[in-house]
């Protein structure tokens, strides 16, 4: 084993002396490099002392291990420090969370040298001075993980490459040391097989320190130390100086407990861990640690970019209105350490405020009128109530009369208005927080500053809200507007029948025509209806049609109705569509060239292939439409020529052609006349035969 340890620690002087070497040839100035090397050095000093100590044995050599020992980690002390110093600013104190942990070290590495100072002079002491420091060593050992865990935790995430390597050496050779005084203070000796090693252990970490020397250029790193890594810093310490407590605990209790010694220390370790499993699960005890880690370590109680990120996402994880609601209760809340919350918004009509939504907090059907004394005073003032001030000093508030029901609400504590502009959306009530937690400017600013981008979500949604159900109007408007244009030539329809009824009701064949009309105007009608209740056309899916049939159709009716089609159909033609609503299509079109042709004037629908697509084109020699009107205003909704109409029927007709996949296309001039193109994509006969057949 002696032989083992002299390699080992010769080994760890002669690394370090070489990165020492590397260091000095380098000569790299700041605080940072300098502190560097002066820890390299007292590595390569302690390497050499242990070398000594292994293979003469003397107590001078024994003695000066162990003070390196302590000197060494104070010297890694100073560096990290070092790093995680902030950068100065201007006019300010330094940061009392620095001060404290320089008072720490300071401590830690007096008390060490302290310790070897009494066991070397033989001073008399009412503890073992050797158990002092072995005790000493391990608390340094925590300190200084720490410190490692602190700065890895607040260097920015582009420079955190740099600084891992050293992050990881560091951690590794200080693990490596919680272990061997752990195991040495458990046992009361120092494990022989560990302490021979202990020397090529720290011989390893050189190579990960030059690594993150070479990376850092001078070690630059801005370091931003977070609120939330120092809590969790203080937490890990708090626990880590517990457990040691707990450990020493169970030792007095084994070594002074007879018989009974090792089921106390059972039990005592039980009992440890059930407290600390309480303690760190406790919402309360988290809250006062968070409260006087901001209130002692920072110049500022909050660290606003960590709030507003944090808030931000309460804000954006909403799957809902009546969500949305809940997590601004609980995003307000959470600022101040409240476990419960509850949200009053608007009523739509504008005349009271009514809870809209809550959080660990039971319902209220409490109302508040909108020109109501509180709500004047938020929107005037745009203050933070504070019940609790507002009970002990009411004129901090000029005299305001709170409610009745907000006087009731169990533990209230804090409301905060919710305003966007000059109009209040509405405002949330806090009830008392987990712990002590003075509501001061800092409090009350974030607050309200909170307050605002939570009203302007909460109107945000409101609008869209709003949107949706004009839209929803608008579509309703829409499609009521295509049954009123339907409805209208299902009217016409029934008013020319009875029209001739008066001169044909004796005739057999225009009754029998009449009692179909009537049938198909009742069907008609009955499908408008449908098309209102469903939202939309209930039809089946496309089919092929016979486009020929379908202008001999419209020939027919406009024949029988005293107007003459020309009509030239080259070859059969089979579009996919639906026969009825294809028909109407062309019919429209038909109607609108024979409404803008006079008697005497030429109307002609030609069928013809061109491509993939059948071509339907209705001509006229009508007055015809200005470049302007066809390019602005034909195919929108309610605009026409015609004196009387609604311009819904060109509309409906160019929308379901592009849903069918086809086009329509328009060709007019002043008082010569208009040609409209309309391409249907072709049925594939064999592709819609072979569907059919497997249906």
């Amino acid at each position: 084993m002696a032989t083992i340890a002299a390699w080992s620690y010769g080994l760890a002087a002669v690394v370090y002396s070489a990165f020492f070497l590397y260091l000095l040839a380098v000569g790299r100035s700041g605080p940072r490099s300098r502190t560097l090397t002066l820890a390299v050095a007292v590595c390569s000093l302690w390497g050499a002392v242990n070398l000594a100590a292994v293979l003469t044995g003397q107590v001078f050599f024994l003695a000066a291990s162990l003070l390196t020992e302590v000197l060494r980690f104070g010297s890694w002390f100073l560096f990290l420090l070092v790093l995680l110093r902030p950068e100065p600013i201007a006019g300010t104190k330094g940061s009392p969370r620095m001060h404290l942990l320089i008072a720490l070290a300071s401590g830690l590495v007096a008390i060490g040298v302290g310790a070897q100072f009494i066991a070397v002079s033989g001073i008399p002491f009412p503890y073992s001075p050797l158990r002092l420091a072995l005790f000493d060593s391990l608390v340094m050992t925590v300190f200084a993980l720490t410190l490692v865990e602190q700065l890895f935790r607040n260097v920015p995430a582009d420079r955190r490459w740099s600084i891992k390597p050293l992050c990881v050496g560091l951690g590794g050779a200080l693990l490596f040391d919680l272990y061997l005084y752990s195991d040495a203070l458990l046992f009361n000796r120092l494990d022989a097989d560990a302490f021979s090693i202990r020397g090529f252990v720290h011989a390893l970490v050189v190579p990960l320190l030059v690594i993150s020397t070479i990376r850092s250029h001078n070690f630059k790193a801005r370091v931003v130390l977070s609120q939330r890594a120092a809590l969790q810093s203080v937490t890990l310490l708090a626990v880590g100086v517990y457990l040691l407590l707990m450990a020493a605990a169970g030792y007095y209790v084994r070594y002074f407990g007879g018989d009974w010694g090792r089921a106390l220390q059972l039990a005592l370790l039980f009992s440890a861990l059930l407290i600390l499993g309480v303690l760190a699960l406790s919402g309360s005890m988290r809250a006062k640690l968070r409260v006087q880690v901001g209130k002692h370590f920072f110049s500022y109680r909050y660290d606003y970019r960590e709030e507003w990120l944090r808030f931000t996402q309460t804000l954006s994880s909403q799957d809902g209105f009546s969500e949305m609601g809940r997590h601004v209760v609980k995003g307000l809340a959470d600022m101040v350490e409240s476990p419960a919350g509850a949200l009053w918004l608007k009523d739509p009509s504008g005349h009271f405020f009514a809870q809209a939504a809550c959080w660990n907090i039971t319902l209220s059907t409490a109302t508040e009128d909108a020109d109501s004394g509180l709500c004047q005073f938020l929107l005037d003032n745009g203050w933070v109530i504070n019940l609790e001030e507002y009970r002990s000093v009411p004129r901090r508030y000029d005299h305001l009369t709170l409610p009745t029901w907000l006087l009731e609400v169990p533990n209230a504590w804090l409301v905060v208005p919710l305003a966007t502009g000059i109009e209040l959306i509405g405002f949330v009530v806090l009830t008392t927080a987990r712990t002590q937690i003075d509501v001061n400017w800092e409090v009350n600013d974030l607050l309200k500053t909170a307050g605002r981008q939570a009203g302007a979500f909460l109107g945000q949604m409101q609008a869209t809200e709003a949107l949706l159900e004009v839209r929803k109007f608008d579509a309703f408007n829409r499609m009521s507007a295509f049954v009123v244009h339907d409805l209208k030539n299902v009217v016409a329809q029934l008013s020319l029948m009875l029209k001739n009824a008066e001169r044909h009701r004796e005739n057999p064949e225009f009754q029998q025509d009449m009692l179909m009309t009537v049938q198909h105007s009742v069907e008609r009608m009955r499908q408008l209806m449908m098309q209102l209740r469903d939202g939309a056309t209930p039809v089946d899916s496309a089919r092929g049609i016979d486009l020929g049939d379908v202008i001999r159709r419209i020939q027919t009716t406009k024949a029988e109705q005293g107007r003459d089609v020309e009509v030239e159909l080259r070859e059969r033609v089979i579009a996919k569509g639906h026969e009825e609503r294809v028909e109407r299509v062309i019919g429209h079109i038909v109607q609108n060239a024979l409404d803008a042709t006079e008697n005497g004037g030429r109307v002609w629908v030609k069928l013809d292939k061109q491509d993939s697509h059948a071509l339907v084109e209705v001509g006229d020699s009508g007055h015809g439409m200005t470049p302007e009107f066809v390019r602005e205003r034909l195919f929108r909704p309610f605009q026409t020529t015609k004196p009387a109409g609604m311009g819904i029927g060109a509309y409906e007709s160019f929308q379901y052609v592009h849903e069918l996949g086809g086009k329509v296309s328009v060709d007019s001039a002043l008082n010569v006349g208009t040609q409209v193109s309309l391409l249907l994509p072709l049925f594939d006969l064999e592709g819609g035969m072979h569907k059919e057949n497997r249906q």
